[in-house]
């Protein structure tokens, strides 16, 4: 139940409360733009992601006629937020009497109320969090988030070389504090792979602050520090977008997730990463009912949609409503061609809390699922911890996806989805708990590349295998080592790329997996390190010094 508060004395001047709407046009008569020239509204690089995947660009593209934001934003009482190309609206603070005004406009079609009243009550994100020591055991380079990335193959995907590089990562959610400063995360801002940032709800560039669940959700993509805790997608390229205001729960966010996926389509991404879901609203705005879950109703749902027409690749967790009396799915994450994500642990067995399907129009929900139940992320102090939520499972996935689309840049977002499906656990018989099940890198790119399969030594499980981290390195850098050269002595050997001795040194024993090297001196270029375990055993490795 809300707080109630006290009725106005008899003669006592009420303030009319001012809301947000999303105002929409009847049309776009009169625009300067045209799909013939969409450089003029869209990125190169979004446009290039259209021409790849045969993506025409249409008039839902172009731009609110700007005379038509024009009188808007000059309609006394009106502030204008921002403009919706793909729904050709505005969102729009402003009180009732001013919301009459904007009505009266001959080019306004309608108008509906994306916030009512105030909360400022804080709300969980679909969390549950245990915090893990600082030391706790970490046996890969991988830290604690080696299982959920192997569990779906992505280990062998990083051996086979594909981090994500080169395509671009947009993650929608609540806040990012220590972002800017976890060592983490530091080679995303050393290496300008940080591309941009902004603040949905309040209109600025500042998303390091508010609630850290963004920051666990971004870690498990794009953490990147050897021997602590790397995510799926550690070399991508990330814009991070605040759409979700953790102090009240209004449609108004789901506005904030449309503005944000317009954006990332603006800008050229290639993937979108939410952990975020809408089933209720806070009091009076209503909630949506399971009818309403069709793909074609719910303001996130419909930009979801719009996002994947336009050639991206939207991941969404499913919900964590699996266990009470919804039980169902929420939006965005019943929209069409979207990849949505449940919930497993790392048996593969399905998470409790997991939201389930059908769509209420009766699509298989979700569509795919990752590791979700006590699954590893950072914390905002670059501290690890362990949860339960889908808020877990979609970045996991999202970075897989991420580095199969690298590994196979002439697919289209539909059909990196349909591959991923063909290779989950349940791609025979998909069902409305799981969709198709698990996904395995290796297993869709084989099925993607059927004439030219991964070879069978990237695919080896990580533990057998002896890697450098990270690579490229610097100066001082990590050896793994597989589990039969542990307890050995060693002799580790360094020549450079013409086969000339640079460094050889004799290690004790090596009771866990890490050893630290350092090669103070030689150029930038290509090495080989060989290491030899006794007289029966050895191994060689390839790296980059930058």
């Amino acid at each position: 139940m809300g707080l109630m508060t006290a009725a106005p004395h008899a003669g006592q001047a009420q303030t009319a409360q001012v809301r947000r709407h999303l105002v929409y046009f009847r049309d776009k008569t009169g625009t300067p733009y045209s799909v013939a020239q969409p450089q003029a509204f869209l990125s190169a690089r979004a446009v290039q992601r259209r021409q790849r995947q045969g993506i025409a660009v249409l008039p839902r593209d172009l731009p609110v006629t700007p005379t038509y934001a024009t009188q808007v934003r000059n309609t006394s009482g009106v502030r204008l937020l921002y403009t919706s190309r793909w729904f050709n609206a505005a969102v729009v603070e402003c009180d009732s009497a001013a919301l009459g005004r904007l009505q009266a406009l001959p080019f306004v079609q309608a108008a509906t109320t994306l916030n009512r009243g105030v909360n400022t009550r804080p709300r969980n994100l679909n969390k549950t969090w245990a915090q893990l020591p600082n030391v706790a055991a970490r046996t890969t380079p991988y830290g604690e988030a080696f299982k959920q990335a192997d569990l779906i193959g992505a280990v062998a995907m990083h051996n086979a070389g594909y981090r994500g590089e080169g395509l671009q990562v947009a993650v929608f959610d609540a806040g990012f504090p220590g972002v800017d400063q976890m060592q983490a995360f530091e080679s995303l801002r050393q290496e300008g792979r940080l591309l941009s940032t902004f603040d949905f709800v309040d209109k600025d560039r500042t998303v390091f602050e508010k609630d850290s669940h963004g920051t666990l959700t971004l870690s498990t993509l794009a953490a990147n520090q050897a021997g602590f805790f790397i995510g799926t997608a550690p070399k991508a390229s990330y814009h991070l977008c605040i759409t979700e205001d953790v102090r009240s729960e209004h449609p108004i966010e789901e506005a904030n997730w449309l503005m944000a996926a317009e954006y990332a389509d603006s800008v050229g991404v290639d993937v979108i990463s939410s952990s975020l879901g809408y089933t209720t609203f806070d009091q009076p705005s209503a909630g949506h009912t399971y009818a309403e879950l069709n793909g074609r109703t719910a303001i996130a749902s419909r930009a979801a949609t719009m996002a994947a027409r336009v050639g991206i690749l939207v991941v969404n967790s499913s919900g964590n409503d699996g266990a009470n009396g919804w039980r169902y799915i929420g939006a965005p994450a019943d929209a069409d061609s979207i990849m949505t994500v449940g919930a497993v642990d790392s048996l593969r067995n399905l998470g409790f809390f997991s939201s389930v399907g059908p769509t209420a129009d009766g699509r298989i929900k979700p569509n795919l699922a990752a590791m979700g139940v006590q699954a590893a992320g950072l914390t905002p102090g670059n501290g690890v911890i362990r949860g339960n939520g889908t808020s877990y499972a979609c970045p996991i996935l999202a970075g897989m996806a991420t580095g199969f689309w690298q590994a196979n840049p002439t697919l289209t977002a539909q059909q990196v989805l349909q591959v991923l499906q063909r290779s989950g656990t349940q791609a025979a018989n998909p069902d409305n708990l799981l969709g198709y099940g698990v996904p395995n890198f290796v297993q869709a790119y084989n099925l993607a590349n059927p004439s030219t399969p991964l070879a069978a030594a990237s695919a080896r499980h990580a533990a057998d295998e002896l890697r450098i981290f990270p690579n490229p390195t610097g100066a001082d850098f990590t050896l793994y080592l597989p589990e039969s050269f542990r307890r050995r002595p060693l002799r580790v050997s360094i020549r450079n790329s013409r086969g000339a001795l640079v460094s050889e040194q004799t290690l004790a024993p090596a009771t866990g997996a890490q050893v630290p090297l350092r090669l103070a001196n030689g150029p930038a270029g290509v090495y080989t390190c060989t290491v030899q375990a006794g007289a029966d055993a050895a191994r060689t490795v390839r790296f980059v010094r930058e």
